[in-house]
């Protein structure tokens, strides 16, 4: 889930976004106080890690543009391995940083297999993978524009040969990633109605 730009807040609440599945089902995840949130609906996360199924199970997994970190978090809680969530905004991270704790408890995973990065998705390196599945939920503003670069530059050499890159996007727009082939899409079609396509190499 993603915060629109805006006032820093020191204050946070619980948006209305909980873990939907797994061992910490029902946690409710917090966000900043005040910011306008993109709906990432629960509806739809059921859906991807229905689709994914066992594969998430034993999975190193990378949360990027990572914001409460929901998809990482629901990995965790539906038995992926490690994993490592990047995202940019302070006081976005001091949010998700909670809801790791939080879910963390539930889940009997070691504290040190998960990481938190306070970055820009465009820093990542290739020592930071390599992850098998990587989940991407960028500003809708930016995709079209700037996620194909990103992610070649950045995020495809960081998935294994056989990693799978897990990308939200309005279900308007269809994206290019030259090397990558779009397999599957979830979610409602039309203009700002999320929607998560899956894509792997070739």
């Amino acid at each position: 889930m993603r915060f629109d730009k805006g006032s820093l807040y020191t204050l946070t609440h619980t948006c209305n976004m909980r873990i939907t599945g797994g061992a910490a089902r029902g946690i409710p995840l917090t966000a900043p106080k005040g910011r306008d949130t993109r709906p990432a609906t629960d509806q739809l996360r059921e859906a991807v890690f229905s689709s994914l199924g066992s594969r998430i199970e034993g999975a190193r997994v990378a949360d990027l543009f990572a914001g409460t970190g929901a998809y990482g978090l629901e990995a965790m809680s539906r038995g992926a391995a490690s994993g490592c969530f990047v995202e940019n905004s302070r006081e976005v991270v001091a949010c998700l940083k909670k809801n790791l704790a939080a879910a963390l408890k539930s889940c009997g995973t070691k504290p040190s297999d998960w990481h938190v990065l306070a970055q820009k998705v465009d820093r990542v390196s290739k020592n930071l993978g390599p992850f098998e599945i990587v989940f991407m939920d960028p500003p809708y503003a930016m995709i079209e524009e700037s996620i194909p670069g990103i992610f070649v530059q950045h995020i495809a050499e960081i998935l294994t040969p056989d990693g799978l890159a897990c990308i939200e996007m309005p279900g308007n727009l269809e994206i290019n990633l030259p090397g990558w082939a779009a397999k599957r899409r979830l979610g409602k079609a039309g203009k700002d109605k999320p929607t998560m396509v899956f894509y792997e190499r070739g």
